[in-house]
């Protein structure tokens, strides 16, 4: 399954909540796959389906040894505990500020053919599964940081290189082939 483009800050399906996932069909299988590859070829920590352009509620994550995905996730707090630190998002490529999140969390969702799965470890995996799931519900890291960090992340992403690039028009010949080739 090839890696795919992934969208970047300012798309509107980032901003928007993810539809919950009713078939567990082959499509889905082929989603969690071209996520999962994505994901490993960007080097991320987890990759949801907005960031691929799919509004459906999904993510897999690949961080301190735990790795997997989850469909139509949902997790609990664990404890009153909170931590701070580094955050990215392959949505805003090479940059990071620190976030504040829950420092234990459970997760239940299922996976892709249908049965349940429970994700429970690390504090890194905590964050990871807040992160992903944020993105389904249509929020950024950027939304979760303090008033006068996100001014200067805001300030930052404007600047980025990256910022503002046009999606790439793809554009289909007004020839039809009929299915002969050429």
């Amino acid at each position: 399954m090839p890696a795919r483009p992934i969208r970047l800050f300012g798309d509107p399906v980032l901003r928007t909540r993810a539809a919950e996932v009713v078939d567990f069909d082959k499509e889905l299988q082929t989603l969690v796959g071209d996520l999962w590859e994505t994901m490993e070829d960007e080097g991320g920590a987890g990759l949801a389906a907005p960031q691929l352009g799919v509004s459906l509620r999904v993510f897999t994550y690949h961080c301190d040894g735990f790795a997997g995905h989850l469909v139509n996730p949902t997790f609990e707090v664990v404890g009153e505990q909170m931590q701070d630190g580094p955050e990215g998002c392959l949505s805003i490529p090479g940059l990071s500020w620190d976030c504040r999140r829950h420092l234990h969390v459970v997760a239940r969702g299922w996976n892709a053919h249908g049965d349940p799965v429970k994700v429970e470890g690390t504090e890194k995996l905590a964050r990871a599964v807040q992160h992903e799931t944020d993105h389904l519900d249509g929020v950024l890291f950027v939304d979760r940081l303090d008033p006068e960090t996100r001014k200067q992340a805001m300030r930052e992403i404007r600047e980025a290189r990256w910022f503002g690039e046009p999606e790439p028009v793809v554009k289909a010949s007004p020839h039809p082939l009929l299915g002969r080739a050429r």
